[in-house]
């Protein structure tokens, strides 16, 4: 007797879950065929004064030699959001700077993809440029297993000192060589007035 074909459905769905599964490991491993982890390294956080130059460090470790299919790209996520906005992408020598305007005008490549470097300048920092900034490159056909993650501090520009820094070196050097001089002629007038005083004894 035929089975019914509601059995029939629960007898393939096994073999439907097996198909599936074998399909997925397949895919698996023709993605990771060849491939190996790429590492990106970035420092955890930054500080940096308003109106100045500053470097956004991205260092990766990639086991294939960098080429035509390498790229890198930066974005930017807002201190106080949730939501990023890429701004930044560079591929076979190119720079492709996106149109958000807090960075217009602003970025430039620092970089050099054959010392595994994908680094960026920001010039003219200024306080809406707080938050974090995300180094994402790709290298195929290594796969990147997590992108680098920098926390961007904008603090004050520290106020110069009217006094320049060397003006008030060389007044503390005078005035140790001063002392020190002051010191030894007084130390040879009361050695004279003592071999004087002895001489007279005698």
């Amino acid at each position: 007797m035929a089975a019914p074909a509601g059995a029939r459905a629960l007898i393939a769905a096994p073999d439907r879950g097996r198909w599936l599964w074998s399909v997925l490991v397949a895919a698996l491993g023709l993605l990771t065929a060849g491939g190996s982890a790429l590492e990106v390294y970035t420092p955890k956080e930054i500080f940096v004064a308003n109106g100045t130059q500053g470097k956004l460090p991205c260092k990766f470790k990639s086991a294939n030699m960098t080429g035509t299919l390498t790229s890198v790209s930066w974005s930017f996520q807002p201190e106080g959001t949730d939501s990023t906005v890429s701004f930044f992408h560079y591929s076979q020598g190119q720079v492709y700077a996106g149109n958000y305007p807090p960075f217009k005008d602003r970025i430039s490549w620092a970089g050099d993809l054959e010392k595994k470097d994908a680094s960026i300048n920001i010039e003219n920092i200024q306080f809406i440029h707080n938050g974090t900034y995300i180094c994402d490159v790709k290298n195929p056909p290594d796969i990147v297993v997590q992108p680098g993650h920098i926390r961007l501090y904008v603090v004050e520009k520290e106020i110069l000192p009217a006094f320049p820094v060397w003006g008030v070196v060389g007044i503390v050097t005078a005035v140790v060589l001063g002392l020190t001089l002051l010191i030894t002629m007084i130390l040879a007038v009361l050695y004279r007035r003592k071999n004087s005083k002895r001489d007279y004894t005698g």
